[in-house]
């Protein structure tokens, strides 16, 4: 019995080595066999014969061996010099598609992929593939490729008279005398019909046809009118409108419900708070009509919609000069001008005669050289460089140029701009891909 046993064991051992050694030499002969069809492919290559190279580099490329890579890479090579083919330009972005998915994706994968794209002026998917690579690998290169790439846009062919700033990615249009709403990227949602049109708050807005002032939703139809006789209206925000009734100016909801105090004018709310005018002075209201900064300057900076307030600041002016307001008080720091600050970013401030940007601490961030600005929106801002518009990014560098007659800020990636045909809108294509 022993002996059987004995038998058995060195059976099992044998046929144990003998697996282990088909295993190794099956290996090692699939890596011999694709350093083969690597060599014959590279010297049909070296020749400039790549149609009979990529059968010999395609069956290389499908082993998972040590020079997998290596073929897939002389692969590549060989559908660019056949591109003109029909077929190798999809067979190369799907060997790019592969090559960029696997977890040990490398860099210099996804830019390859971006600049190919790039060159056959496919700039939607070089962008998608930057932004997965910054994601997956972070590399420094793929950022700087992104950064330079990004702000390629499309030119809408719809044309306004005027528009107003974006405001929740709507914007107020004019087309024929009358005001209507659009998108971010300028396409009507409410049509132009109307003397004057708010901006729309929660699908809704306020208009004046003729001598009517009443409310409508974003179908355009009538929602809410007045009781009171509402003269004006300012631009509706955060449920609030300012209406003018009898001389003087009153915040209301829209459903017209009026607060209970009046002032000489009052501005557009943002982040809870409106600039406003009392006995000839301005100052600062919350929602409730609380000052919070008391009503004694001569004046309230406010953007083109009439907001003054964002990320816990105001700029006042007095005496000819603007202050900073800034964690609930004042900076020591003052300037010629300024525009308020937006959601994000910097603001635009002038100083000795020139447009510059400041953090919310009143530090200069972008040099004091541009002959007019707006604060930044979605990473961007309009300046005047000479007699033209043109926008930069957070670092001061120009990135779309200054060839616009004027230019309001970005929006959904959106921003209206004057041109010879009126006021047109440009959209970054890193946006377009989204829409």
């Amino acid at each position: 019995m022993k002996m059987v046993v004995r038998i058995l064991i060195s059976a099992v051992c044998i046929i144990l080595l003998v697996v282990s050694w088909i295993i190794a030499t099956g290996s090692k002969s699939t890596a011999e066999k694709q350093r083969a069809l690597i060599n014959e492919a590279t010297a049909l290559i070296n020749n400039s014969i790549y149609i009979r190279a990529v059968p010999l580099l395609e069956e290389a490329a499908g082993y998972e061996a040590t020079h997998t890579r290596v073929a897939e890479n002389l692969l590549k090579r060989a559908y660019l010099a056949l591109a003109d083919n029909r077929g190798f330009p999809r067979r190369y972005t799907t060997l790019l598609e592969k090559q960029m998915n696997r977890r040990d994706a490398e860099p210099y994968m996804f830019l390859e992929a971006a600049n190919y794209y790039l060159r056959n002026l496919k700039t939607s998917e070089a962008l998608s593939v930057l932004r997965n690579g910054i994601e997956r690998t972070g590399d420094e290169n793929i950022l700087i490729l992104y950064e330079s790439t990004r702000y390629s846009f499309n030119m809408n062919r719809v044309a306004y008279e005027d528009v107003t700033a974006i405001f929740n990615n709507t914007i107020q249009v004019k087309s024929d005398g009358k005001w209507g709403i659009a998108n971010a990227d300028g396409f009507l949602i409410i049509p132009c019909q109307y003397d004057k049109i708010s901006t729309l708050n929660k699908d809704s807005a306020v208009v004046r046809n003729g001598n009517n002032i009443y409310a409508i939703n974003i179908d355009n139809n009538r929602i809410a009118v007045s009781h009171e006789t509402v003269v004006d209206f300012g631009n509706y925000a955060e449920n609030r409108i300012p209406l003018l009734i009898e001389g003087r100016w009153r915040r209301a909801t829209g459903e017209f419900e009026l607060g209970t105090k009046s002032f000489d004018d009052i501005g557009t709310y943002s982040g809870g708070y409106a600039a406003a005018k009392y006995n000839g002075r301005w100052g600062v209201i919350d929602i409730f009509d609380n000052w919070v900064i008391p009503a004694e300057f001569d004046e309230v900076i406010k953007d083109e919609l009439g907001r003054c307030f964002a990320q816990g600041t105001a700029f006042v002016r007095q005496g000819g000069l603007v202050h900073l307001f800034t964690n609930g008080d004042f900076s020591e720091v003052v300037f010629e001008d300024a525009r308020p600050f937006s959601d994000e970013g910097y603001a635009a401030v002038k100083k000795n005669g020139n447009w510059g940007f400041i953090n919310t601490n009143g530090e200069e961030v972008i040099p004091f050289i541009f002959n007019d600005a707006l604060s930044f929106g979605q990473h961007l801002a309009a300046v005047k460089i000479g007699e033209y518009w043109g926008y930069i990014n957070l670092f001061g560098n120009i990135v779309i140029e200054a060839t616009f007659q004027n230019a309001k800020s970005f929006s959904d990636g959106s921003a209206p701009v004057l041109t010879n045909r009126g006021w047109q809108f440009i959209t970054l294509l890193e946006y377009s891909i989204k829409r």
